[in-house]
């Protein structure tokens, strides 16, 4: 089992950043892959940008050269950075853990970006 916590959302005007944070706690060494997803109202759930064992990462191709995941295995935890932040971005995002075959998922932070 996989417990994830996240923090960091907020609201902020078009062009600033925020830093999302996620902890991980649990059976934290069979995760392959942690992610953000964001979901808006009335959308369906999209992956922002994920970030695999050995460090690939992919982006959704809205984020691409504004948002940056990295994860600090030391603390079990994975950022995501986000720049230039837009009012499209407004979502709620979701920290994803895929543990095995199981995807894992945390409560969800709101991201609101006003224009």
């Amino acid at each position: 089992q996989v417990q994830l916590v996240e923090s960091g959302g907020g609201l902020v005007q078009a062009g600033g950043s925020l830093r999302l944070s996620c902890a991980a706690s649990g059976s934290i060494f069979s995760i392959n892959v942690m992610g953000w997803y964001r979901q808006a109202p009335g959308n369906v759930r999209e992956l922002v940008a994920r970030i695999f064992r050995g460090g690939a990462t992919n982006y959704h191709d809205s984020v691409k050269g504004r948002f940056t995941i990295s994860r600090d295995n030391a603390k079990n935890t994975v950022y995501l950075q986000m720049n230039s932040l837009k009012p499209e971005d407004t979502a709620v995002y979701y920290c994803n853990a895929l543990y095995y075959s199981t995807d894992f998922w945390g409560q969800g932070t709101q991201v609101t970006v006003s224009s």
